[in-house]
């Protein structure tokens, strides 16, 4: 690890400038230079910080939904698929996020160390300001790999929940080349947690709620002055060149999802974090978003929803977003290539299990097991949630700019069937969402779109809340944050009318308000339903301590009978609940 350090201090390279102001940033006099050079030179100092967010692991789509009761993959090389089947070891470990992790760490703490003595501005009141901004960033940066770090490598010494809940070295100075690495020990996870609470609180005082210029001398927060001047000043930091850069809300949300983790089964008896606590976290932060009323109306279908995405400009969000990624300048069609399927001119790559789909309750809002769902088993697809149609490319549904209809079944007569071809879906279905059916892949008549990649959503903090809040005071118990008081129930509810169940009041849910268990099983549902496909299911199995060799099954389909199928079994041992330390760090 140590060398990958040294060789990204040698590459530094300079992103997220501050526009406007030449006196603040000016670029290197070399390519290769020390640490005290940053002193006279913001723009190399700024280079550690943006280096660290060029190495956060939610940089773009990682479908580790092939490694669960989700989906399975046609491709069968997939190391992802081959994780699954047995093959994981601690120098065969897909989700590794270790040394990249580290090393973002050690650029934070390049910037905590060094900052007060960097001339970020010529005029002092300006240096402070800039002084305290990326001590923020570096501070909630740190926190977000610790995160990490802790959900992808965190586990116990004796294997299930004996010993010692672990988690890595606590590291909050520069290392160098006369730094012991043999001497480090990893940290207990509860150390670890507590660390990234105390890095969260520190980031939430250095840095604004959000970024964004400022109209009036009137609106500035306590402490940064009352004049014009003081304004420009402010604008010139906090204001919208820093868009997308860690902030306070960001941070916020990065506590509720440590916080999340923590306070889950697998984790629990070794940490001091609790149910409440997690709830507490995740309900402050909402009660910011106007609590249940802030759920923005579209959010589910975020990835597709063209006008909020062409107008993602100056870093704004649409109202689902919380944190993500830059958005491609000329649209892409990249995501379109790998997951449409065959007759669309996709790769069909992302096929979801039927255990997926009968996850989506009916449109009445009955799971399709309950007596009351009128769900038939001969026409499966009839009378269900409409998001079931946004989220995954049925037998018969339509896809693509024409709205092609698709047929999967056994029996179909295109590539699209049931294992045609090689890129073929495995399971009697194709995956829909994250996809912009106004892609067109036609070589004649090619249509790329944008897309963005979202870090953080405000769904995953919602369904957050619903989960701890229901363990810590059960479905109906309403908690005030501020003005707002909102209970599990209120947040679910919402969330499944946003999906299209009717009528309302949803009867179902009606029925088990008062049951803790039945409202758990139903989080859990619902939270499968509106974060598949985006690196949830994985983690979320191994911290409930779920099965984790459940099998991905599939339809077949073959004058119109549907029978299920076995496609792929899971191969996980107890022990695999928990990341691995990668094997070269324990040599």
């Amino acid at each position: 690890m140590y060398k990958r350090i040294l060789a990204y201090l040698l590459i530094i390279s300079v992103f997220f400038l501050v526009s406007g102001c030449s006196d603040v940033l000016s670029p290197a006099n070399e390519n290769n230079t020390g640490i005290e050079e940053m002193y006279d030179d913001a723009s190399y100092a700024e280079g550690f910080l943006s280096n660290a967010y060029l190495l956060m692991p939610d940089n773009g789509w990682v479908f580790t939904d092939v490694a669960t009761d989700n989906a399975v993959t046609n491709e069968t090389s997939n190391a992802f698929l081959e994780m699954a089947a047995g093959q994981w070891t601690a120098d065969n470990y897909p989700m590794n996020e270790w040394s990249d992790s580290r090393a973002g760490i050690q650029f934070a703490n390049i910037i905590l160390t060094n900052a007060d003595q960097v001339e970020w501005a010529t005029d002092e009141a300006t240096r402070e300001l800039f002084n305290e901004r990326m001590k923020g960033e570096a501070y909630g940066l740190r926190a977000f790999f610790m995160y990490h770090l802790l959900r992808n490598h965190g586990g116990w010494t004796g294997g299930g929940q004996s010993g010692e809940l672990l988690g890595v070295p606590i590291v909050t100075e520069p290392q160098d080349k006369n730094t012991d690495f043999s001497q480090q020990q990893r940290g207990t996870f509860e150390a670890c947690m507590q660390q990234i609470y105390s890095d969260i609180e520190r980031a939430r005082e250095l840095l604004p709620y959000s970024y964004g210029d400022l109209n009036d001398p009137s609106e500035l927060p306590d402490g940064y002055g009352s004049t014009d001047d003081d304004l420009g000043r402010y604008n010139r930091v906090f204001g919208d060149e820093g868009k997308q850069r860690m902030s306070g809300r960001i941070a916020m949300a990065i506590k509720a999802k440590a916080a999340l983790l923590a306070a889950s089964p697998a984790y629990n008896a070794g940490t001091t974090t609790t149910w409440e606590d997690a709830a507490n976290y995740a309900g402050e932060l909402l009660a910011l978003n106007d609590g249940v009323a802030g759920l923005a109306p579209e959010g589910a279908t975020w990835y597709d929803n063209a006008s909020q995405i062409s107008s993602l400009g100056s870093g704004s969000n649409p109202p689902e977003i919380i944190w993500r990624d830059n958005v491609e300048g000329s649209g892409s069609t990249d995501l379109e290539q790998q997951h449409f399927p065959p007759t669309l001119y996709g790769d069909g790559w992302m096929n979801p299990t039927q255990d997926l789909v009968d996850a989506f309750p009916m449109a009445n809002g009955y799971p399709v097991n309950h007596p009351n769902s009128n769900y038939d088993p001969s026409n499966p697809y009839q009378n269900r949630v409409p998001l079931l149609e946004e989220y995954i490319l049925v037998n018969g549904g339509t896809a693509g700019v024409n709205d092609t209809q698709i047929t999967t079944a056994a029996d179909g007569n295109t590539n699209d069937a049931l294992n045609a071809v090689e890129t073929s879906t495995r399971t009697g279905y194709y995956m829909k969402k994250l996809l912009r059916q106004d892609v067109n892949l036609d070589p004649t008549s090619t249509n790329p779109q944008v897309h963005y990649f979202p870090r953080i959503r405000w769904t995953e903090i919602y369904l957050a809340y619903a989960e701890s809040a229901n363990e810590a005071w059960g479905p109906m118990a309403s908690r005030s944050f501020g003005s707002h008081n909102f209970s599990a129930y209120d947040v679910i509810s919402a969330l499944r009318e946003r999906q299209g169940i009717t009528p309302q009041p949803d009867s179902y849910l009606q029925s088990i308000g008062s049951d803790q268990e039945a409202m758990r099983n139903l989080i859990r549902d619902v939270r499968r339903i509106e974060l598949a496909f985006e690196d949830f299911r994985f983690w979320d199995l191994r911290r409930w301590n779920m099965d984790l060799t459940e099998t991905a099954d599939g339809v077949s389909i073959e004058n119109g009978n549907h029978n299920i199928i076995n496609v792929e079994s899971r191969d996980y041992e107890d022990y695999m609940r928990y990341g691995p330390v990668p094997y070269n760090e324990v040599l």
